[in-house]
């Protein structure tokens, strides 16, 4: 019986899914998968063939294999290995390449013969990569073909970098890599327009070829075109989706990536559901706006023809549960985000006491503040909290090096201007200069440089709070160790970085936190700065009583809005807050026109802040709520 709902379940996925609580649990099964399989060839005498994947997806695995040859004794002496893709070109010594990947996150912490590693070669000259490639596939079957091969999945759809348009007979060869692939890689190479613009990589035949096939994929961004591969039709167009013609593949995820899949995302669709408040809401959100009709005009019909004949049964008259809903919709929406004072709060989001409240708002990067909840930030300050901003980190990566010679250029003429040169920030501007004409793609910054870029988002964000009415004492910069190492790959968070948190937490004690909720961040700061704040509160719980009345909202920057099903906490905007909001991102000139680590949206910020908010309010216009110019969205995080 158990098995016939499974299959109920999952019967629109076309390929096995396993689906783990996190990506370190996914990791270590996947791990001990590969673990076995060597000690499975050892006791033959025989030789295991790995295909192996680079990128952040099988990190946790190769973690796990060397902790087992450490600490196991698990040997990689009968291990041959062969990776899927390198880019083109690529010398091996470069940060970049997966020569140095592989030999940081496993060769050279295991005790595999180097003969035995196989990784396509940046370096060739173009006419020698046809040879090459097919020496490469010769090679992989003379060994008896791969055993297992291991994949991760790129938002384009690529396996290995088999970008839409690949045929599934496809081999080893050098292809042109997709736009978005580019993109996503750009934060590695310092901007996109240093990442090569070609690979060498094995083939879907290729990759077809293994006894046995895992793809891995870890978090929400890549769960929308892990559902076009698991469900979706076989399409070039998603080279992914070659895999559901396989009899030996598997996909390993976590809750995030698989929670578009239908079992998660809708499961009133392939299964009977236990019908609490939160899947009550979604469901009839979805159904909403799946047949575009307002909440109030759903009928029974409606209903029992989208999967949700069920509800109908056990909630019903549909009409109240309609009701019901919208006015759970309706008490979402204030124009008091603090509270209003004197006020029944039984059906507000925030409570009405105390009327005036100590707020602090989180900003991971400079800039999340305005660009996220400028409106609610001004509207705080407004109605007479007292408001704190606490920026974590400086953001000192993501200025322009030309905006550094120009600040200092400034300062030189400044210090003329006033009678007061010196000569030692003469030489410091031409020691900058030096630097900059030589320095090559992601390379780290002198200590001065990035001082001076500090200082610049520095100056932007107390522009920005200052306009939002902040008086500077209530303008805090934290400047978290872990974000300072001058690179894209940040320090592991420390004791220090939590105690600074608890520190300025245990300055202001608040009443309202405002922290930045928005885990598609593709740099990762949000995740990082969100967890500081959270385990500071959890250990300030302990000892101090104030952290009791202390209630946390989750906002979202530009990348990803909350779902409305989701949303505790809607703030109207008028069109005079939206206008005033923009002009506070605008005083973050450095990230005006082009940001260096704009992502996958050709927006500028403030585009995107203004196309969310008035997207989240058109959501609740469509659902037959009041129509506003605009809403910024928060959720309250319970621990």
């Amino acid at each position: 019986m158990a098995r016939l709902n499974l299959l109920e379940e999952t019967r629109f996925e076309k390929l096995p899914v396993s689906v783990f609580e996190n990506p370190q649990k996914a990791s270590l099964s996947v791990a001990q998968r590969i673990g076995n399989l060597i000690k499975e060839k050892q006791k033959n005498n025989d030789i295991a063939v790995l295909g192996l994947a680079t990128g952040a997806t099988p990190v946790a695995v190769y973690a796990e294999l060397v902790r087992m040859h450490k600490e196991e004794g698990l040997s990689f002496k009968n291990v041959v290995t062969f990776n899927l893709d390198e880019y083109y070109p690529m010398q091996p010594d470069a940060a970049q390449s997966y020569v140095s990947f592989m030999n940081d996150h496993l060769f050279d912490h295991i005790d595999i013969d180097k003969n035995n590693i196989n990784i396509p070669d940046g370096t060739l000259n173009l006419e020698d990569i046809p040879a090459f490639c097919l020496e490469y596939e010769k090679k992989i079957g003379d060994v008896g073909g791969l055993d297992i091969q291991i994949l991760g999945i790129g938002r384009t759809g690529h396996i290995g970098f088999n970008e839409p348009g690949s045929a599934p007979n496809s081999g080893t060869r050098l292809v042109t890599l997709d736009d978005l692939t580019r993109r996503d890689a750009a934060r590695d190479f310092g901007g996109k327009s240093f990442v090569p613009t070609k690979a060498i990589t094995m083939g879907i035949g290729t990759i077809f070829k293994a006894r046995e096939i895992i793809l891995m994929a870890w978090n929400r961004k890549k769960a929308s075109i892990i559902k076009k591969a698991v469900e979706g039709e076989i399409s070039s167009e998603v080279p992914a989706t070659y895999l559901q013609l396989s009899e030996h593949v598997e996909f390993i995820l976590d809750e995030d990536a698989a929670s578009l899949l239908t079992r998660f995302d809708t499961p009133w669709l392939v299964k009977d559901c236990i019908w609490e408040e939160t899947i009550s809401r979604k469901a009839v959100i979805w159904l909403a706006n799946f047949l575009k009709k307002p909440v109030l005009k759903l009928t029974e019909d409606d209903y029992n023809n989208n999967g949700m004949a069920q509800l109908a049964l056990d909630k019903g008259p549909v009409y109240n549960i309609n009701i019901h809903i919208f006015n759970k919709l309706q008490h979402t929406i204030t124009g008091w985000p603090g509270g209003k004072p004197n006020a029944d709060d039984s059906q507000r989001p925030e409570r009405a006491e105390p009327s005036k409240k100590r707020s602090i708002i989180f900003s991971p990067h400079p800039d999340d503040d305005v660009i996220s909840m400028g409106g609610t930030f001004i509207r705080l300050v407004d109605q007479q909290h007292e408001v704190h901003v606490a920026y974590q980190t400086s953001g000192n990566t993501a200025v322009w090096d030309d905006d550094v010679l120009r600040f200092v250029e400034f300062s030189i003429d400044f210090s003329e201007k006033m009678g007061a040169s010196k000569p030692e920030l003469n030489t410091l501007y031409q020691d900058m200069r030096s630097f900059m004409e030589k320095k090559q793609p992601n390379q780290v910054d002198t200590p001065e440089i990035q001082t001076v870029k500090g200082l610049i988002r520095k100056g932007e964000a107390i522009a920005g709070a200052r306009f939002c009415g902040l008086e500077d004492d209530h303008i805090h910069f934290m400047a978290l160790p872990f974000y300072e190492s001058g690179k894209n790959q940040k320090n592991p968070v420390t004791e220090l970085d939590v105690q600074l948190t608890m520190d300025l937490l245990q300055k202001v004690k608040p009443q309202q936190v405002f922290a930045a909720g928005d885990f598609e961040d593709p740099h990762g700061t949000h995740i990082v700065c969100f967890n500081i704040i959270i385990e500071a509160l959890k250990r300030l719980k302990k000892t101090e009583s104030w952290v009791a009345d202390c209630w946390v909202w989750m906002y979202r920057g530009a990348w990803k809005e909350f779902e409305t099903y989701e949303i505790e906490m809607a703030v109207p905007l008028s069109p005079q807050e939206v206008e005033k909001k923009k002009f506070a991102i605008f005083k973050h000139q450095s990230q005006k026109d082009r940001a260096v680590f704009p992502g996958d949206d050709a927006r500028e910020f403030w585009q995107r802040a203004e196309d969310r908010n008035r997207d989240t309010a058109q959501a609740y216009d469509d659902l037959g709520l009041a129509e506003y110019e605009a809403m910024e969205a928060f959720v309250r995080y319970k621990f």
